[in-house]
């Protein structure tokens, strides 16, 4: 189906709107180089220089109506009003000397009542198919009657950005204007700042609702209880979201709502680096035509992707259909959560694989939002790196965090949410020394909480974090399970657990001040003279 873009200000090109999968694959194909067809099926595409976010270069509008809203600073860094519209001008002009370019309309919210409608303007195919999968995608009804949309992204991604204007640093700029809805990309080719800007909008307008945003999976088991897994890059989310008994929600983006948890995506967006069908066999056969691969390697003559490849990135990833997985609840809606699970991939090897968390704990966890990498990918042992994103998730906050944290904190309390810290990194040590967590380890760690066999397991306190550790779970080796005996040398894993919590207490002490007192006293000790936990 063509339509033009005068309302945009853009004439000349030939538009493509809502085209389908197929023909999408076709001026891929033709018309992008390094674009293949995989074995599976998938479509095979390069984002460019750029393989992941660009968090730093996002700006947010200073329009009056939403200053106030906006929790300012490194995450949410300001531009000029006048500085955004002129940001919009330029790329309407870059994408009016395009030959050609693609308009997906779709949904973000799986809920009607909340859902809203967005409209993606961009010049590459690669990027159209991304959006047409990550977007909840309409009817020919629904379509017919899409009007308006209630925001537009002009992606002009191959394209620097303009250096004549001020608070922009080219080549890269990613802005919104949270008012007049508009997205304007700028200087990378990698599709995630689509997916990702539409969640910011999420994260700003749901709150004004009344409505929790989530930096989180979901699925619901036999019974439609539900179970919600925060978690950043790379912690586990999509992985255990996809859970052989149970029926996947969505694996990154929901809200919590009075009437349950949505979906706010109709796609997935999974990691694919070491991908094999014997670890994660849903997410692999998910893989298939009118699936998206970013920067994968494969073999030209074969389609064979070799998924352990990390010569182009790190990040290589997957964007498929909801559809694609197996067992998926449609709508992609369920009830109020029962168990809500913070991820970490802690590689100083300290935390426990898995504890229970009291209410007061599970605000200090949310708002800290803890994770640990390996800061290279050198050959050896590399230095794990401490990372802390308020709430899982503040690259994509609006507002402040204790925004988000209250309402989860009234949530839990008010349908007597269970919550769990579960480390998906590694025990006995940092790498090197100790080994990561098996996946099914973590498996059947999420299973004993989802039948309710840690509830009534004994626990034992860790003496510097105060978590409640059980000292036994099917299928996990008891030797495992409390940290300080997996280490061959305990006064190691304590001298690496006070260091840990002195990064716990230094990040923190940024949301004191707006943190109650017994949130304040939740966290580790950081030393022999810390003052004692409050008691929940």
């Amino acid at each position: 189906m063509t339509a033009d873009l005068h309302a945009y200000g853009i004439d000349g090109p030939a538009v493509v709107r809502n085209p389908t999968p197929a023909r999408l694959y076709e001026d891929a194909l033709r018309f992008e180089p390094g674009t293949a067809i995989a074995e599976s099926g998938a479509l095979i595409a390069r984002s460019g220089a750029r393989t992941g976010r660009s968090p730093r270069d996002k700006r947010i509008s200073q329009h009056p109506d939403v200053t106030d809203e906006v929790w300012w600073g490194e995450v949410n860094r300001p531009v000029p009003p006048a500085t955004q519209e002129a940001l919009e001008a330029r790329a309407q002009a870059a994408l009016a000397r395009a030959p050609r370019l693609y308009v997906v309309d779709g949904f973000a919210g799986w809920d009607p009542a909340y859902r809203i409608r967005i409209r993606v303007i961009c010049e590459r195919a690669y990027h159209a198919l991304f959006m047409r999968n990550m977007l909840i995608r309409p009817t020919a009804e629904e379509l017919a009657q899409f009007g308006d949309p209630d925001y537009v992204i002009y992606n002009a991604g191959t394209h620097s950005a303009p250096a004549d204007l001020p608070d922009i640093e080219p080549p890269t700029s990613i802005s919104l204007c949270l008012e007049r809805g508009v997205m304007v990309i700028f200087g990378t080719e990698y599709a995630g700042e689509m997916k990702k800007g539409v969640f910011t909008i999420i994260n700003h307008l749901m709150p004004r609702r009344g409505v929790l945003s989530m930096h989180c999976s979901a699925n619901a088991g036999a019974y439609a209880d539900v179970s919600i897994f925060f978690g950043l890059s790379g912690t586990g989310k999509t992985t255990l979201s996809a859970d052989p008994d149970r029926r996947l929600i969505g694996d990154d983006e929901h809200c919590w709502t009075d009437r349950g948890v949505f979906n706010v995506e109709g796609g997935c967006y999974a990691k694919a680096i070491d991908l094999s069908p014997r670890a994660e066999p849903e997410i692999y056969r998910a893989i298939r035509f009118g699936a998206v691969l970013e920067n994968v390697v494969h073999d030209p003559e074969t389609g064979t992707v070799d998924y352990g490849d990390r010569s182009i990135t790190e990040n290589t990833r997957c964007a498929y259909p909801i559809e694609h997985m197996p067992r998926v609840l449609l709508p992609c809606r369920g009830g109020h959560p029962r168990h809500i699970v913070f991820l970490t991939c802690d590689a100083f090897g300290v935390l426990p694989p898995v504890s229970r968390l009291t209410p007061a704990q599970a605000m200090y966890y949310f708002i800290s939002g803890y994770t640990a990498k390996l800061a290279g990918t050198e050959v050896g042992v590399s230095e794990p790196a401490a990372t802390f994103s308020a709430c899982f998730g503040a690259p994509f906050l609006v507002w402040h965090p204790a925004r988000y944290a209250e309402m989860l904190a009234e949530r839990i309390e008010r349908h007597n949410a269970r919550v769990w810290l579960v480390n998906t990194g590694w025990a006995g040590g940092p790498p090197g020394i100790g080994r990561r967590m098996r996946l099914d380890y973590t498996r059947a760690i999420i299973d004993a909480i989802h039948d309710a066999t840690l509830e009534s397991l004994p626990t034992t306190e860790d003496p510097v974090f105060g978590l409640a550790m059980p000292v036994m779970c099917p299928g996990v080796p008891g030797e495992l399970l409390v940290p300080a005996r997996a280490w061959s040398d305990p006064g190691a894993w304590e001298r690496a657990a006070h260091d840990l919590a002195a990064r716990f207490a230094a990040n923190f002490s940024q949301f004191a001040d707006q943190a109650a007192p017994e949130v304040a006293t939740a966290g580790p000790y950081s030393g022999p003279s810390a003052p004692a936990r409050a008691s929940a």
